[in-house]
């Protein structure tokens, strides 16, 4: 009768079983608030941006503070034509001046270049999409910060701007009130120019991915070409009219006032922000998830 052979520990010719390892159950996946605090975790923690906020909104207010003081300061020698003028339009004109307005398309352009430069130079955005594959809901979530950033600084510099001339001008005119004939559209082309000029530079970081190159072509939309290009032409009118600064300068004039051989529309300038502002979302969001970062 034979023996029933039982089985050793291993057979000959296979490798004993090891430990079997658990699973561990994949976590929810992220949330685009998740990617929201996420985005602005790293844009606070640069620590040049809180200067760079601080000091371009005492350069932008202080330009807007000088001009109200030298026209305070020459009120009296001006004949009474000039002070009704002044009056009714230029009191405004210097709660936001040209400037001033060059001065914050260029700051938040720079912003938004740096909020995506900063990541793609020190390889943490390699990083984040590592983390994150969602990569287009990843650059959404930057845009959407870098926007409400620029937009939170373009509404405190302007409000503060325009009641600080009010302030200095106390006593020389009867004030301009928020209510009066092309305020309000003069407020909001001027406090919007920061989120504009925030999401091209973002736009443009996103694109070029160098530092250098990307200011420089900034500094060329922003000032280079409407300093060069002129309006006196059909299409020189056409290419300064497409552009964000002399879109500005066309919202805070008041109707009637542009005095231009082909003026352009209030509308038509709504669109110029609106179309810049999309085309570098886009391209942000085109171009970025496509890379190998």
């Amino acid at each position: 009768m034979s023996t029933p052979m039982t089985a050793g520990p291993s057979t000959p010719g296979t490798a004993p079983a090891g430990p079997r390892t658990r699973q561990v159950p994949a976590g929810p996946p992220a949330r685009f608030t998740d990617l929201l605090a996420a985005e602005w975790i790293k844009l606070r923690s640069l620590r040049s941006i809180p200067w760079f906020v601080l000091f371009g909104t005492v350069v932008i207010v202080g330009l807007n503070a000088n001009g109200a003081r030298s026209a305070r300061a020459d009120w009296p020698a001006w004949p009474a034509a000039r002070q009704a003028y002044y009056a009714r339009f230029g009191a405004l004109d210097d709660a936001f001046t040209r400037p001033a307005a060059m001065s914050m398309l260029l700051a938040m352009g720079a912003l938004g270049a740096i909020a995506i430069l900063s990541e793609q130079t020190t390889g943490l955005l390699r990083t984040t999409f590592a983390a994150v594959p969602a990569r287009r809901e990843v650059m959404a979530a930057k845009t959407v910060v870098v926007c409400a950033v620029a937009t939170g600084f373009g509404a405190f510099v302007v409000t503060v701007s325009f009641w600080l001339d009010e302030a200095i001008l106390a006593g020389r005119y009867g004030g301009v009130g928020i209510g009066d004939p092309g305020t309000l559209r003069f407020v909001l082309a001027s406090g919007l120019l920061a989120p504009v000029g925030a999401l091209v530079g973002l736009g443009l970081g996103a694109v070029i991915r160098h530092a250098v190159t990307a200011m420089v072509t900034l500094f060329v939309l922003v000032f280079v070409l409407p300093s060069f290009v002129h309006d006196d032409t059909y299409a020189g009118a056409v290419v300064s009219h497409a552009l964000p600064f002399p879109a500005w300068s066309c919202l805070i004039l008041p109707d009637g006032m542009h005095g231009m051989r082909y003026p352009a529309t209030a509308g038509g300038s709504w669109t110029v922000y609106a179309l810049w502002t999309a085309v570098a979302v886009l391209l942000a969001l085109a171009v970025v998830p496509r890379r190998d970062q």
